[in-house]
């Protein structure tokens, strides 16, 4: 039992961690995925008290648990996928020099490919039902819950309106994950970590404790990439969101501009 706890600790590892910041971070996904739908502009304060005041709570967990299971297992399958390229890439002795380049190139390639995966985990989101419903002008005593989001999505699309906005889910993730990696693997590289994966001195421009490096590293990349790919986002929510109530899908390029000029009145 031991020696099988030690064979899968990456993926033991990545279940707990992916498990815990779902469901810690999913009140805020909520609060975005609210924002980025309502026509009426608000704060981020203020709608997380009309939540609370009219759902409690459990308004901003609603829809959890398809995320908390979907999303947990496989993100522990897109980090097996990104640890076993980096090894592919190593075997075949490709980007294997000394530099920084070659060190985010990889990381890049190995987060795309798990970014990848990632997108067939978040691609429902039950939040956006409400938050249509709201921008339409249509009350809700309380936010659908999972199966109801289901059913109902499969009622008016059928089963190809779960997969509404696909494309732009699966360019999302891939990429942001691509961005993420390539920074938190240069990053890492740059504060002293080795290709062999061992940790040498930290720079003394950066003067801090050794356990510290994963987590700078990582918040960093975090809030780069997502800054970077948070308007692709904000097109694929729309995009859902005209798919769902019924209006025309337009392109890309169409629902970017659509989304600056409602973002310049």
């Amino acid at each position: 039992m031991s020696s099988l706890g030690v064979g899968n600790k990456a993926v033991i590892s990545a279940l707990s961690a992916s498990g815990i910041s779902t469901f810690a971070g999913y009140p805020l996904d909520s609060l975005k995925s609210r924002l980025q739908t309502i026509k009426t502009p608000i704060t981020v304060p203020r709608l997380a008290i009309t939540v609370y005041k009219e759902e409690g709570v459990a308004g901003f967990y609603r829809g959890l648990w398809i995320p908390l299971f979907t999303i947990s297992f496989v993100r522990a399958a897109s980090f097996t996928i990104y640890t076993s390229t980096k090894e592919y890439f190593q075997k075949r002795q490709w980007l294997t020099r000394d530099s920084i380049i070659d060190v985010s190139l990889v990381g890049g390639i190995a987060g795309a490919l798990s970014g990848a995966l990632i997108s067939v985990g978040s691609a429902l989101r039950r939040q956006l039902e409400y938050s249509i419903a709201s921008s339409k002008g249509i009350h809700l005593a309380r936010a659908p819950g999972t199966l109801d989001a289901v059913r109902e999505i499969f009622r008016t699309s059928g089963f190809g309106g779960l997969y509404t906005g696909f494309r732009l889910h699966f360019t999302r993730d891939t990429m942001g994950t691509m961005l993420y990696f390539c920074e938190y693997d240069g990053m890492r590289y740059l504060l002293g970590r080795q290709r062999s994966g061992e940790q040498a001195a930290i720079p003394s421009w950066l003067p801090i404790h050794v356990s510290l490096v994963p987590f700078v590293c990582g918040s960093f990349a975090g809030v780069t990439s997502w800054a970077l790919i948070y308007p692709l986002d904000v097109v694929k929510t729309k995009v859902q969101q005209r798919a769902l109530v019924g209006e025309s899908i337009v392109s890309f390029v169409r629902s970017l501009t659509l989304v600056s000029r409602a973002g310049s009145k």
